[in-house]
């Protein structure tokens, strides 16, 4: 009977730690649901229908990775499907940011795929840390292109050759 209770017990322990959300998980999510939470008036907190009105204007000047959290959920006219009540529901309920995202990421695993972007300071990063994908995305925000390379090596060669241009010293 012990053991049943102890296999019991386990089980549970662990189906909650892999339902729970890891530190880095779901950024956006918790950022933006807890933005929202604290914008809603106390009249507004309790009624669901006026969470989710409030949050299609709230999503409208979002942008990037917000807007794309927007979209999942249904809050853009744009949205192919809509999950307001899984956010309004526990939101009138006073739940926390974190909660309601673990519960969006059973519906929706991509809501928790979404990452800000990181910010590389050039100037401190060694460029042969990096992966290819960064080394990429530095070109992009320059609007820069690097014909003709294959390797890591190139992407780094290009960078270099392009940093007195975009990185100004100060004085």
């Amino acid at each position: 009977m012990r053991l049943a209770a102890t296999v019991v017990c386990l089980a549970v322990a662990l189906v909650a730690s892999v339902s729970a959300l890891k530190p880095d998980e779901c950024e956006v999510c918790i950022k933006v649901v807890q933005r929202f939470a604290d914008s809603l008036s106390d009249k507004t907190k309790k009624d669901t229908q006026a969470i989710e009105k409030e949050f299609k204007s709230y999503c409208k000047d979002l942008r990037g990775k917000e807007n794309r959290f927007c979209y999942y959920l249904g809050g853009l006219e744009e949205s192919a499907t809509g999950i307001l009540g899984e956010l309004s529901k526990p939101l009138s309920w006073s739940m926390p940011a974190e909660k309601i995202c673990e519960k969006l990421k059973k519906k929706d695993v991509q809501i928790c795929d979404l990452r800000y972007d990181k910010t590389i300071d050039l100037k401190t990063v060694d460029l042969k840390k990096l992966k290819v994908r960064d080394l990429k995305k530095i070109l992009n925000d320059w609007d820069e292109e690097c014909d003709g390379c294959l390797e890591k090596t190139d992407f780094i060669k290009r960078i270099e050759e392009l940093k007195p241009k975009y990185m100004r010293e100060e004085l």
